[in-house]
């Protein structure tokens, strides 16, 4: 029996339309399509996880994201760095955004995790409300890459790609993935690679099988930690 595996754990994974949320609790599995984060995670729960920023910085350089880049090596693509508070606080244009970015000395920020801020600082809220709660960041493809010996996967949004994900997945004992990524997604808006990851995520948020960095977690300025567990 793994180390994690009497927990009562939850995977969230970000979609169009809200969280894919999956418990695991010994054998009872199950999948739910959540409008928000406070709906995903009323639930009782041990740990929880999920794939966004949790704890970021002024600036948005991390050393969980660069030590991510590295493990992820050739895909280091797959890690959205560059997340911070003032981004979506202070302007509501990714145009103006950047350009405050280019003035303060900083990078600026990609399109795409731009669009993720929404989300970002929905998570932020959350997370600062409730501290008492065991939630944590997680990178799925960290841990697809642990479920896989460490050897790098095709594309998750490629027929290969999740084709290996799935396999991988029922080797964890997610056996009901065959049904949720066909009768329960079908008309949530979620794609095939949000259920793939919010599975991965769930394994992490279970067992817990390690972090980046290691050891105690820098902190942010509101005392969050900036680890990546998977």
């Amino acid at each position: 029996m793994s180390a994690g595996s009497g927990l009562r754990a939850i995977g969230l994974d970000g979609f169009r339309n809200g969280w894919v949320a999956v418990l695991l609790d010994g054998d009872l599995h199950a999948i739910r399509f959540c409008h928000d984060v406070g709906e995903a995670l009323s639930v009782r729960f041990d740990r929880a996880a999920i794939d966004i920023p949790i704890g970021m910085t002024d600036d948005g350089e991390r050393a969980c994201d660069l030590l991510a880049r590295e493990r992820l090596r050739p895909h280091s693509s797959r890690v959205f760095t560059g997340a911070r508070r003032w981004l979506w606080r202070e302007f509501s244009d990714p145009d103006r955004a950047n350009r405050d970015a280019s003035r303060r000395g900083q990078k600026r920020v990609s399109r795409q995790l731009w669009h993720l801020g929404p989300k970002i600082m929905e998570v932020d809220r959350f997370v600062r409300a409730n501290r008492t709660h065991d939630v944590r960041e997680v990178h799925p493809e960290l841990v697809f890459l642990r479920l896989n010996d460490c050897k790098p996967l095709p594309s998750k949004k490629s027929e290969d790609g999740i084709r290996l994900r799935r396999l991988l997945l029922k080797r964890e004992g997610i056996r009901a993935i065959d049904r949720w990524l066909a009768a329960e997604r079908i008309g949530t808006g979620a794609k095939c690679d949000d259920v793939l990851d919010a599975c991965a995520v769930a394994i992490a948020a279970r067992d817990a099988a390690g972090c980046i960095p290691e050891g105690v977690a820098p902190r942010d300025a509101y005392g969050l930690p900036m680890q990546i567990w998977s």
